[in-house]
């Protein structure tokens, strides 16, 4: 039988994403797309490329039958999933949240950076953390709740922390990194600041142009921490790059007395990713780019050592919409449905 899947917030970049990959996944069913302003129109109205594919229309979000659904996806902007999610674990719906509102562990980090309060902190206690290469044990342990008839919930890991976390994980995660400030330059694609234009996003002010922005303040900056285990110490600066989709993270970690050859470095991150099928490892010095992950749901990483400064520089890439989003949403619910992390996600990016 196949897996009924809801997405809330259908008609937006992370949504539209998910459409497309639950559309193709083969064991998926697509049965609800929610967009209220769009209640009535075909996904192929909006978005021709499902023409031949599906003739499925959006409904209003109060009109989907959501709680008949095995899995939903909220591609919604925060706090809409506080609201929504816990009647949908309530009736026993895996629900893999897109959005911010349950990544954070702390309610009060929460509040302090995304200006709300928490309302379903008891959820949040629940909730894994949806990077499946750094938290795997934990989304594999709501597939027995599941399977027991629970209803689950995944808070889904950010763009940025995802790219930037896959980068930095494995010097992190070996002890070898020293004391200091560990830097994060983020360049991403306008796709990631959604689909409704801004003075910023706009085609006129984001053309031809490459800006910092959030500097000091971008509300990514403890999911990164979190995840990282790094807390008090990141200076992230992402920018905005004249990309529909794409993001590439330089992290700069400070070693201790002692340096890393490249041979040890190509050698630690290969054997920390050697289980992750949807992770590549860059060796030899070459370095990640995003054409080579647009589209898909893989992320490339790759460390050198810079002996002048005694540190090491890690670079990630990922497709913000796929890996950053919208494939990392189907990545987890695979695994919450003991599915093989890849399926429906095999896809390779367009060489040219």
């Amino acid at each position: 039988m196949s897996i009924k899947a809801g997405i809330v917030g259908a008609a937006g970049f992370a949504g539209i994403e998910a459409a497309r990959l639950v559309l193709t996944h083969p064991e998926f069913e697509l049965v609800a797309a929610t967009s209220n302003e769009l209640a009535g129109c075909k996904l192929s109205d909006l978005y021709p490329n499902f023409l031949g594919v599906t003739d499925l229309a959006f409904t209003a979000h109060d009109d989907a039958p959501l709680t008949e659904c095995d899995v939903v996806f909220l591609a919604v902007p925060h706090t809409a999933a506080i609201a929504q999610a816990p009647a949908l674990v309530q009736a026993g719906v895996a629900v893999i949240d897109l959005s911010a509102d349950f990544r954070l562990k702390d309610p009060a980090v929460y509040e302090q950076w995304y200006k709300v309060k928490h309302t379903a902190t008891d959820l949040l206690a629940q909730a894994a953390f949806g990077l499946p290469e750094l938290f795997g044990g934990e989304l594999r342990a709501l597939a027995s709740r599941r399977e027991s008839g629970q209803g689950v919930l995944v808070g889904c890991a950010g763009c940025y922390p995802t790219a930037t976390s896959l980068a930095a994980a494995p010097l992190i995660r070996a002890g070898l990194v020293g004391e200091g400030p560990i830097v994060a330059d983020a360049v991403s694609g306008v796709s990631g600041a959604g689909k409704k234009a801004t003075e910023r996003t706009h085609f006129c002010f984001a053309d031809e142009n490459v800006e910092a922005y959030g500097v000091g303040s971008h509300r990514h900056t403890p999911e990164i921490e979190q995840i990282l285990g790094i807390e008090g110490r990141l200076v992230f600066t992402p920018h905005l790059a004249p990309l529909d989709r794409g993001l590439l993270s330089t992290v700069t970690l400070p070693l201790g007395e002692s340096g890393v050859s490249q041979e040890q470095l190509d050698g630690l991150y290969t054997d920390f990713y050697a289980d992750a099928p949807l992770v590549s490892v860059l060796t030899g010095g070459a370095q990640p780019k995003t054409s080579s992950v647009a589209g898909t749901c893989r992320a490339h990483v790759a460390a050198v050592y810079n002996a002048h400064a005694n540190v090491v520089v890690a670079t990630g890439a990922i497709d913000n919409v796929g890996k950053g989003a919208a494939g990392q949403a189907v990545q987890c619910a695979n695994i919450v449905f003991g599915l093989p992390e890849t399926i429906g996600l095999e896809h390779i990016a367009i060489p040219a």
